[in-house]
């Protein structure tokens, strides 16, 4: 009968531990990306400091720190205000239901790209647009300017008005975010490609070539739709059957959850190791 209930007590605490893990988990992609990672590193280094100055016997400091840590529900309340309001209007929006992933999905995503290719092509205004895959894009990033954005149309369509100083660069999609803009790429220089190939053109076949990044172009001159993978271009494409290719090559399923698109991700990776195998 003991071990019976104490079983069951081992039942509700593990219950107990995955709901503050899936909490704690929220609440760390609520904050990411944004200035509050800061400013919890910075309370992460005043609780390493005050425990060492314990260590040290630097009573002085210990004693500030000490009268500093004791307000720290206050504090924190007071440096993470609107990610709390944030947290909280999310959570009411569906109590129900944790949700577990923040921020636009990759289909939406994918839809955001399109539209605001097919307005530029409509308008004639050329555009560059790499997304990252497996390949790292961070050395590429670090050359233009971070923006660290939500993917959508009209961010996309002001970077690459004529008037913008960042429209002759390139735009980096990363983790459903722009990570930078004015970002150039290297340029294929291969002699047997198209003489009408342009700078945009010769640099999404570049990057193509070097890393695994689906690269979308629109010719300024004449508003065609091209896009580069693995170092081949294909053009004249509409924005229906760019849709398509970006849902195939980033591996996203019509109409798929969440949830659904990272169990179908760890399913083919576990039938790839088979068949290497």
């Amino acid at each position: 009968m003991l071990d019976a209930i104490s079983n069951f007590r081992y039942f509700w605490d593990t219950i107990d531990i995955i709901i503050v893990a899936l909490i704690i988990y929220y609440l760390l992609s609520l904050i990411e990306g944004t200035r509050a990672v800061q400013m919890l590193f910075g309370l992460a280094a005043v609780f390493v400091l005050y425990f060492l100055s314990q260590r040290w016997e630097l009573y002085t400091l210990n004693w500030v720190l000490g009268h500093f840590l004791g307000s720290i529900i206050l504090i924190a309340v007071i440096l993470f205000q609107q990610d709390i309001r944030r947290a909280l209007a999310a959570f009411g929006g569906n109590p129900l239901v944790l949700k577990i992933y923040h921020g636009k999905s990759e289909e939406l995503v994918v839809d955001e790209i399109v539209k605001a290719t097919s307005f530029l092509s409509n308008r004639q205004v050329g555009a560059l647009i790499a997304i990252e895959r497996k390949n790292s894009l961070a050395d590429f990033v670090e050359i233009g300017m971070r923006v660290d954005a939500w993917v959508s149309r009209e961010l996309i369509i002001s970077i690459f008005n004529p008037t913008s100083p960042l429209h002759d660069g390139g735009v980096i999609i990363g983790r459903n975010k722009i990570l930078s803009v004015g970002s150039f790429f290297p340029l294929a220089t291969d002699p047997d490609l198209e003489r009408e190939l342009g700078t945009r053109h010769r640099a999404a076949i570049g990057l193509a070539r070097e890393t695994d990044a689906v690269v979308v172009v629109v010719s300024e001159e004449t508003g065609t739709i091209s896009l580069a993978f693995q170092g081949n271009l294909t053009r004249g494409l509409d924005a229906t059957s760019l849709n398509n290719r970006l849902l195939d090559l980033l591996e996203i399923k019509r109409g798929q959850t969440d949830r659904q698109r990272i169990f179908s991700r760890i399913l083919r990776r576990k039938q790839a190791g088979k068949t290497s195998v």
